[in-house]
């Protein structure tokens, strides 16, 4: 059964505000900084949060735990480029 928001978004199951923006926002990015936001956003809620949001982007816990460790990372190895050049 799909369930409408008042916003229009449609799911598979209600979550609160704010999270459809989450959920269009992390389909939009790339590998790595999906999981870089799963990690920023299951920190923020605390205890709980890891569940909470691997359960919201239906992804298994540990890629939230290594988007921790992406973004312990000094700097990223990629830099600023999204693909090889010339591909």
């Amino acid at each position: 059964m799909l369930v409408a928001g008042e916003d229009g978004c449609v799911g598979v199951r209600p979550f609160a505000d704010g999270v459809c923006e989450m959920k269009r926002l992390y389909v939009r990015l790339s590998e790595k900084d999906r999981r870089r936001y799963a990690a920023v956003e299951a920190d923020k809620l605390g205890h709980g949060g890891f569940e909470y949001i691997a359960k919201l982007f239906e992804i298994d816990p540990k890629t939230i735990r290594q988007g921790l460790t992406d973004l312990e990372e000094e700097l990223d190895p990629a830099g600023e480029q999204v693909r090889k050049k010339g591909a």
